[in-house]
C-alpha cells in the first residue's frame, strides 16, 4: 500500500444520499409521502444511466441533466404523477439542486482533513463538477482536487474514468488507491491497476455483500476494509 493518492467515490462513500434528499423533499413538501422510495428510484435511475452510458457513450455527462431528466419521468409515472401535476418548473428545479447539498458522514469531513495530510485526495465520482463543488462546500470536504465523469470523459465503470484520474494525478495506477463503499467499483477500479479501500456503510450495498468482502490477506479481493475514513491510516500502517 505504498500509494500516494487517495480517489473517493462519493454518493453512498462520502456522503449520505439516501437520507439527505429524502430529508430535503420531506421538508419541502406538505405532502406526506415515502420520500425515501422516491429518493431510492431517482437514484436507481441514475444508476442505469450512468452505466449505459459508461458502456455506449451514448447520453450526457452532466448528472444535473441527468437527475432532472429522471426527475421529469418519474413525475409523469402513475406513481408520482399526483405530485407532478403540483410540482411546477420552479419547484423542479429547487428539488433538483438537492443533491448539491448532500450531508457528509459523520467521519467524512474529519476523515479527509486527517487523510488530505498525508496524501492527495481528491473525488472520482460520476456527478459533474458543480454538484461536486458544491456539496464540497456543504458538507466541509477538504478535496485536493475533483475528478468528475463530465471532466475524464465517461462515468465509472468505464476506464477513462480510473486511468484518467492517475493520468492528471502523474502517477502510475498502483500509487492511487480507490475508496469506496461499493464492491462493484473497487473490483473495476482493481481491473485497471488501483488499489483498493472497501468502506463499509449501513445503506450502501446489502448487508451480506459487506459481511462478505475480504481482504487479500484473508483470501479476498480488496487491499483495506474499514467502518470509517478515520481507520484509514492506521490500516494502511499496519500493513508495513
Amino acid at each position: 500500500m505504498q500509494v500516494k493518492a487517495l480517489v473517493f467515490d462519493v454518493f453512498g462513500t462520502v456522503v449520505d444520499w439516501r437520507g439527505t434528499v429524502s430529508r430535503i423533499l420531506a421538508e419541502s413538501n406538505e405532502l406526506s409521502e415515502d420520500w425515501i422510495a422516491f429518493a431510492e428510484e431517482w437514484r436507481a435511475g441514475y444508476s442505469t444511466r450512468t452505466v449505459q452510458t459508461a458502456q455506449t457513450g451514448q447520453g450526457t455527462l452532466n448528472v444535473d441533466t441527468m437527475h432532472r431528466e429522471i426527475l421529469d419521468e418519474m413525475l409523469s409515472s402513475p406513481r408520482w404523477s399526483h405530485l407532478g401535476k403540483t410540482w411546477d418548473e420552479d419547484k423542479r428545479a429547487e428539488m433538483n439542486l438537492a443533491w448539491h447539498k448532500l450531508d457528509g458522514w459523520r467521519d467524512s469531513s474529519e476523515g479527509l482533513y486527517e487523510l488530505k495530510k498525508r496524501f492527495i485526495i481528491a473525488t472520482l465520482s460520476n456527478g459533474n463538477v458543480r454538484l461536486l463543488v458544491d456539496m464540497a462546500k456543504h458538507a466541509n470536504l477538504p478535496w485536493d482536487t475533483v475528478f468528475s465523469g463530465e471532466l475524464l470523459g465517461s462515468y465509472k465503470p468505464n476506464p477513462k474514468t480510473y486511468l484518467g484520474a492517475a493520468h492528471h494525478l502523474a502517477l502510475p495506477p498502483s500509487e492511487v488507491a480507490m475508496v469506496a463503499a461499493h464492491i462493484k467499483d473497487l473490483r473495476a477500479a482493481a481491473s485497471f491497476g488501483l488499489k483498493t479501500i472497501y468502506v463499509r456503510r449501513p445503506t450502501e450495498d446489502s448487508a451480506e455483500e459487506r459481511a462478505a468482502v475480504k481482504t487479500k490477506e484473508e483470501g479476498g479481493e480488496v487491499d483495506l476494509v474499514v467502518d470509517s475514513f478515520l481507520d484509514i491510516i492506521p490500516a494502511i500502517d499496519g500493513r508495513k
